[in-house]
């Protein structure tokens, strides 16, 4: 039983972790803007400032980059999306041209041929 006990308290559950509250998060998130790259003394200087633990600010700034590096996907693949839509349409309204421009060059032969057998 003891060593159940012991074991808890070796490996804390996920609900302990301490968060950061709004305050905190403002900081950190004005200097990811600048920089997401967290350099040893700015890690330093937002571990004083916010009274947290390095390695808390260099999770922080790890998270952030895995979130900002998930967005920058799905934005870019909306962007990517939306091009292949448009190229799509395109597609589409330049297929129906050439249809047409057939159409107005298979009339155009029609009305030469006889000319061109009278002539001759």
């Amino acid at each position: 039983m003891d060593f159940c006990c012991s074991q808890n308290q070796k490996h804390p559950s996920k609900h302990n972790k301490k968060r950061l509250n709004p305050e905190q998060v403002r900081l950190p998130d004005r200097s990811f803007t600048s920089n997401n790259k967290l350099e040893p003394e700015r890690k330093l200087q937002l571990a004083e400032q916010l009274v947290l633990p390095l390695r808390q600010v260099a999770i922080w700034y790890q998270n952030k980059r895995a979130r900002w590096k998930t967005q920058s996907l799905e934005l870019e693949h909306n962007v990517l999306h939306q091009e292949l839509e448009n190229a799509l349409v395109e597609n589409r309204w330049l297929e129906k041209d050439m249809e047409r421009l057939k159409g107005e060059l298979a009339k155009a032969q029609d009305m030469v041929l006889p000319l061109k057998q009278t002539g001759a």
